[in-house]
């Protein structure tokens, strides 16, 4: 199996502080990963390692098997959006294409971009600073997509985290049609996980500046549980061979377990059911309550 994005012992510090620490993660390709965790997690940090904007500190990673940071063979196949969608406001659609163009003559796709900006409604003459939020998200996507001629692996740095939710939708959508036949592999950092769940096979939880869970969506959601039931004093909970994150009220604990048998719990004692897990459409299930602690 093709490893798109492949991290071992990956750490990354600014100055006492590590952003990234003891991170090991591995990536097929052609998939659509969900990078998810709280926001100091080093989700962000992870990307632009893999983008090759910053020097790993310690460890690796790799793209498609060769280290991204400084080496252009490797960033042709990497496009590349940032959360905050960068554009120059003063210039239009179609100055931003010309001008991608005139930068990148070797790499720069121009009927790609053109047709997805078309596609999209995207004004041409009009200012960045004009356009909608979603449709300035819709540019940098295309501009990303043109610059990288389709990349093999796409990283998008939460793009939709500002926009409204028919926007969102509508941006996952083009973006999955785009990815669709291209067999792109993408990581895509988000909070918003209702949207994630509808396009995402593939998961990488970050928490404290490490991997907490990392695999398929469907095997995640087959080996984990969440369990509610009255508060406990921390002890070995019977079923769960390891703890991954476990919360407390005065009056009942909280405890996403790995591992968990396969049998039910009767009231006193802790309810089980499978945790929110994004998975791609088609594939949500039904009857398990949103769990406040999870993320």
């Amino acid at each position: 199996m093709e490893v798109a994005l492949e991290a071992e012992q990956l750490g990354k510090r600014y100055r006492n502080t590590w952003a990234l620490r003891d991170c090991s993660l591995r990536l097929p390709a052609d998939r659509v990963a969900a990078l998810v965790g709280p926001n100091g997690a080093g989700r962000t940090t992870l990307l632009h390692l893999a983008a090759g904007l910053l020097r790993p500190d310690a460890g690796q990673v790799r793209v498609f098997g060769r280290p991204p940071h400084n080496n252009t063979e490797v960033l042709t196949d990497i496009g590349f959006v940032a959360q905050d969608t960068p554009l120059y406001p003063e210039f239009t659609a179609a100055e931003l294409v010309i001008m991608g163009a005139k930068l990148n003559p070797r790499r720069w796709d121009d009927a790609l971009a053109r047709t997805r900006l078309a596609d999209q409604g995207i004004p041409p003459d009009r200012p960045v600073s004009q356009l909608s939020g979603g449709q300035r998200a819709q540019v940098a996507l295309a501009l990303a997509l043109a610059l990288a001629r389709q990349p093999r692996l796409l990283l998008l740095g939460e793009p939709v985290a500002s926009l409204d939710p028919m926007a969102r939708h509508e941006f996952l959508r083009t973006l999955m049609d785009g990815v669709a036949e291209s067999g792109t592999t993408v990581l895509l950092s988000s909070h918003v996980l209702a949207d994630l769940e509808r396009t995402c096979d593939h998961v990488i939880v970050l928490n404290t500046a490490r991997v907490q869970l990392t695999g398929s969506a469907d095997e995640l959601a087959a080996g984990h549980r969440l369990l509610v039931g009255p508060r406990h004093g921390g002890g070995p909970i019977p079923g769960v061979a390891e703890i991954v994150r476990s919360s407390h009220t005065d009056r009942q604990s909280g405890t996403a377990g790995a591992a968990v048998v396969d049998r039910r719990f009767s009231s006193p004692g802790p309810r089980t059911c499978r945790p929110r897990v994004p998975r791609p459409a088609g594939r949500a299930r039904r009857g398990c309550p949103r769990a406040r602690t999870a993320r």
